[in-house]
């Protein structure tokens, strides 16, 4: 092992890999051979969900995939991830599911980079799971206004629907709309608790009302490396779900938590923190996955 230069020191080190994640090589990362509608669901708070989502999608766009995050949840947390106006009155998914308004016209740009696109979420989407109730298609509402006319007119590879932490119209819409679930699961004790309320939920969705949507990826989250339970957990869930878990687990890390009160994703606020580099590590995992090529391509 080459010892390290004498003007090497920890921040250096942090600069180098800033600069990878801010700087990437051209064509770094495939397209997708076909676009990906990806639903970020698990009905558990706190497992890292919307951080996964807003992070993931950021890491996409900075190398070079347009990327589409619809905030489904009525907190508004990946609105306010991605810096994205979200205040009442604000086009937002609320007036998309009421048909009001189309997704174009919803859709905001992140100041963090050209290919980040965000439909928010405002208050108004509180009530908004008591007026689909009488809807006519309720639970379809959210898949009429992602066409593949209406996306095209957007024109991106990637769109990822932030769901909130429940099974209820908002989450059902998520996955009527999309054809693959991502699920966040956290490295701690209560992991796998309500996970098969989730699944079992998601089959009732391929049976009845979205029969080519799959669970094509699990993402382990809030990974402690101190802690023998972190590596229990783990070893447990890719016992059971195998292939589908991708190979790069997310670390607890203090960056990813500060990063949304200052509206930035982690890769914005510390590109050279290993949070960041883990979502960049698990998006050109999720890039690769979905290209026939991506195996041939170049890694980070």
């Amino acid at each position: 092992m080459t010892p390290p230069s004498s003007d090497w020191t920890p921040i250096a080190e942090e600069a180098v890999r800033a600069a990878r994640v801010l700087h990437p090589e051209p064509n770094l990362l495939p397209k997708p051979d076909h676009r990906r509608v990806m639903t970020v669901a698990n009905q558990k708070g706190g497992v890292g969900k919307t951080t996964s989502a807003v992070n993931l999608a950021a890491a996409l766009a900075v190398h070079g995939l347009k990327t589409l995050v619809i905030d489904l949840d009525p907190q508004g947390n990946a609105s306010t991830a991605l810096n994205v106006d979200h205040r009442s009155g604000t086009p937002s998914v609320y007036e998309v599911l009421l048909g009001e308004v189309s997704v174009a016209d919803a859709t905001a740009v992140s100041e963090q980079s050209p290919n980040l696109l965000c439909v928010p979420a405002t208050i108004d989407l509180a009530g908004a799971e008591i007026e689909l109730v009488e809807m006519t298609n309720r639970e379809s509402r959210l898949k009429e206004a992602l066409s593949a006319e209406a996306i095209d007119q957007i024109g991106v590879d990637y769109v990822f629907i932030d769901c909130p932490p429940s099974l209820g119209l908002l989450t059902l819409n998520a996955m009527v709309a999309a054809r693959e679930v991502l699920i966040p699961i956290q490295c701690e004790y209560y992991a796998l608790e309500g996970l098969g309320q989730l699944l079992s939920n998601i089959d009732l969705v391929q049976k009845h009302l979205n029969p080519g949507l799959t669970v094509s990826t699990i993402l382990l989250t809030m990974y402690d490396g101190r802690t023998k339970l972190a590596d229990q957990v783990t070893a447990e869930v890719r016992g059971h779900f195998g292939d589908v878990v991708l190979r790069t687990v997310i670390p607890r890390n203090v960056k990813v938590s500060e990063a949304p009160s200052y509206g930035q994703t982690v890769l914005a606020y510390d590109p050279g923190s290993r949070g960041a580099m883990s979502y960049v590590d698990a998006a050109r995992e999720l890039a690769e996955r979905g290209s026939t090529n991506g195996s041939r391509r170049g890694t980070l």
